[in-house]
């Protein structure tokens, strides 16, 4: 099955300053990559007016649904999750990851699930930005993403 991730709202390529937070030049997100949190796909700067990824899984029907697991899929069965990783990049091209928003996949409905392994295609829809401005972050569950089967 193929998990395609749409991303809206951009929070920009510069983050300002805020208490407990540092501020950072030059954002970027891209998914980060199973034990391997150096390695990631598809880096969209943070001013790209919107961002996508497709992500291979695969599926296995269990007692209390699906499992879906990947090469960018996180966690343990039950517990599965993608990261979506932000960071600033130096001008080397080196990524400094700074924060991540996790996509749980806990809180799809099983009608969704269902559907989707059906079609072959799980869709997520999200903004990126959080309310005071900054790279959306932690966890992500409805309604800041509307998990939905594709046709």
């Amino acid at each position: 099955m193929l998990i395609r991730i749409e991303a809206s709202q951009l929070p920009g390529r510069d983050c300002g300053q805020a208490p407990g937070f540092p501020g950072y030049r030059n954002i970027h997100v891209g998914v980060q990559r199973r034990d391997r949190p150096a390695e990631l796909l598809d880096l969209h700067p943070g001013d790209a007016p919107s961002a996508a990824w497709e992500l291979e899984v695969t599926t296995t029907a269990t007692e209390t649904g699906w499992d879906l697991r990947g090469p960018y899929v996180q966690g343990r069965p039950g517990s599965r999750f993608v990261y979506l990783s932000w960071g600033a990049v130096n001008s080397d091209g080196h990524f400094a990851m700074f924060r991540r928003a996790k996509l749980w996949f806990d809180a799809i409905g099983l009608d969704v699930l269902d559907a989707a392994v059906s079609s072959g295609l799980l869709v997520a829809q999200l903004g990126l930005t959080d309310a005071r401005g900054h790279p959306l972050c932690a966890a992500v569950r409805p309604p800041l993403i509307e998990w939905s089967a594709g046709s």
